[in-house]
């Protein structure tokens, strides 16, 4: 095996930190000046480690007596056979050992879209959930016109929008190098927009049509649009797991709803959210046919038919009894 000799420092995703080329074995790692890799780090000892032909013709990494040790596989040992994809933790530090000849993987396809990136989706992210602050605020507003109270809302949703595209982008930083903050925000924005929209849609069609449905069973599709906002975000991070990611989200879609049809059963004894229109809208908006109130009373007058013969037959099976 022939050199040159590559020791890569690694980061916790894996990512290469630094790469040192080195002519020949043996390598000697440590902290000192002496050693052919320094290795910047308190718990590492001066000369901590060497690597050298074994007896077969292979690397190995051999401990010169540290302190800390070699670790390998979460276990402390004397000497490591080094394949090229061996990770070794000398104190705080891990690393790998690769020749020249060692193969990498093929190129993967860019599905980063980096024209998404920095200042421009993290503006148009910022707009899109000030909107939806602005929007939201006014009607919910019943009082006088105050603007100190929709500066709050923009305040309260930027802040939101910040924790949450923050988490992500520091999450983005340590697993795929790049924060893309910028990117998150937009996630969040688009997000943001479509839960209020669909809203607002469904309501006015509910309202319109008397299709209650869409709220009764609004909370699900609501669950569904925040399990897509955390695949793209996740797709943001790792963009090659786009697959592993959707099936997880899916999954998490599943549960939630779930989870929700198990808390309005618990709650109320029904499925769904609401027993019946959640929201009120002006007449104008009714698109379906009004009923009259002999309609009404007619329906009434049935239901009272069907109740008393149930009643009657309970108290014939009470009596029997």
């Amino acid at each position: 095996m022939k050199g040159p000799w590559f020791v890569e420092t690694l980061a916790v995703n894996g990512d290469v930190l630094h790469r040192h080329q080195l002519a020949q074995l043996p390598i000697r790692l440590g902290r000192g000046y002496d050693n052919d890799v320094i290795l910047d780090d308190a718990h590492v000892a001066p000369q901590h480690a060497v690597v050298e032909l074994g007896a077969a013709g292979a690397p190995v990494l051999r401990d010169l007596g540290s302190r800390n040790g070699v670790v390998h596989k979460g276990r402390r040992s004397q000497s490591v056979l080094l394949d090229g994809d061996t990770v070794v933790r000398l104190g705080h530090t891990s690393l790998r050992v690769r020749p020249a000849d060692h193969p990498v993987a093929p190129e993967l396809l860019d599905r980063t879209m980096h024209r998404w990136e920095g200042a421009l989706p993290g503006f148009a992210g910022v707009l899109l959930v000030g909107a939806v602050s602005l929007f939201l605020m006014w009607l919910a507003d019943t009082q006088s016109f105050e603007l100190i109270r929709y500066l709050q809302a923009v305040a309260y949703g930027l802040g939101a929008a910040l924790l949450w595209s923050g988490m992500w982008a520091f999450a983005n930083r340590l697993f795929g190098r790049h924060a893309r903050l910028g990117r998150h925000l937009f996630i969040f924005g688009c997000g943001a927009a479509a839960l209020t929209l669909y809203r607002l849609g469904t309501s006015a069609l509910g309202y319109a049509w008397s299709l209650e449905p869409l709220t009764r069973y609004g909370s699900h599709v609501a669950i569904a649009l925040v399990a897509g906002m955390v695949w793209f975000h996740l797709a943001t991070v790792r963009p090659q797991r786009t697959r592993r990611f959707g099936f997880i989200c899916v999954a998490l879609g599943l549960l939630g709803s779930g989870l929700a049809f198990i808390a309005n059963e618990q709650r109320s004894g029904r499925l769904g959210d609401e027993l019946y229109m959640s929201v009120l809208m002006p007449p104008e908006l009714r698109a379906s046919r009004d009923h009259s109130v002999d309609e009404f009373m007619g329906q009434v007058g049935a239901m009272k038919a069907r109740l008393d013969v149930e009643r009657a037959s309970k108290d014939k099976d009470e009596g029997d009894g």
